[in-house]
């Protein structure tokens, strides 16, 4: 019998963009990743519901349900809990300042970590002209995104069915759109002049579904990335260093050989989590 993974602690943990909510939510590999996982503080960095998508049409699978209680029963135990709202979380930012459940609601927040590092924590979406300027822009791209998650499950259900793991065609088309790029480029270097401007030594945020850790002038830049396209998380260690994880590689590893089922969490699983 194969041995029960370890656990692993961190000394904090950042994650975004999970649209529970919506069908293209990993909201199965998001559970395992919590179940393997623990931290002193957990930042829930914006969408983590997609209220723009359940304003059309409900959609709400018993895993998502899970993931709330998974992230409640965190703060129940003492984690430190933040959730800094989104933009398609919005309506949570009518509650900022407060806590429930032991889930403190904040605009932003300022990190400080093991090892000294001021880390100014936002969703991101602030700094996103289209958000901003032009939501109906906004909202017609995520009717086309959204389309774009349809087509990729599909190919991902056709890649298990071959024997193959779950790999993000959505994100690698974006990756390979020229606007695509140059959007992240300035949208990245819009984030680093605000952590220059505010006197931190970096930034965290998400919004845009691009993991990321690079040093932009010498402001470091973190993107904790989502749990649609890529599932990645930003990690803390005990040390003050920091990782991105990529929860699709790491299950891959673990699990045998793929087959019809392969990403997939038993009920049994789930409840155990």
């Amino acid at each position: 019998m194969d041995a029960v993974p370890a656990v692993k602690r961190y000394r904090s943990i950042w994650i975004s963009d999970v649209h529970l909510g919506t069908r293209g939510c990993q909201a199965e590999l998001l559970l395992d990743f919590l179940k393997h996982t623990e931290s002193d503080h957990l930042f829930l960095v914006g969408d983590i519901v997609d209220g723009w998508r359940l304003k059309k049409s409900w959609y709400w699978p018993q895993a998502h349900n899970d993931v709330v209680q998974k992230i409640m029963r965190r703060a129940r135990k003492g984690v430190q809990v933040y959730y800094i709202p989104g933009n398609h979380d919005e309506a949570a930012r009518d509650y900022v300042g407060l806590q429930f459940g032991g889930v403190h609601v904040v605009d932003e927040w300022v990190h400080t970590t093991a090892d000294g590092k001021r880390l100014l924590i936002t969703h991101g979406d602030k700094f996103d002209a289209v958000v901003r300027y032009a939501k109906w822009l906004a909202l017609l791209g995520d009717h086309a995104y959204v389309t774009l998650l349809h087509v990729n499950t599909l190919f991902n259900w056709v890649r298990r069915k071959l024997g193959f793991n779950y790999w993000s065609l959505s994100a690698y088309l974006k990756h390979k759109a020229k606007t695509a790029v140059e959007f992240i480029g300035k949208y990245e270097e819009a984030l680093g002049d605000e952590a220059r401007r505010r006197n931190v030594d970096g930034v965290v945020c998400g919004h845009i579904h691009t993991a990321e850790m690079r040093d932009i002038e010498g402001i470091l830049y973190c993107n904790d990335g989502d749990w649609v396209e890529s599932c990645t998380a930003l990690v803390e260690h005990d040390s003050g260093v920091l990782e991105i994880i990529h929860w699709a590689e790491v299950m891959a590893r673990r699990l045998p050989a793929p087959g019809p089922s392969a990403g997939k969490i038993t009920a049994k699983e789930r409840e155990a989590a």
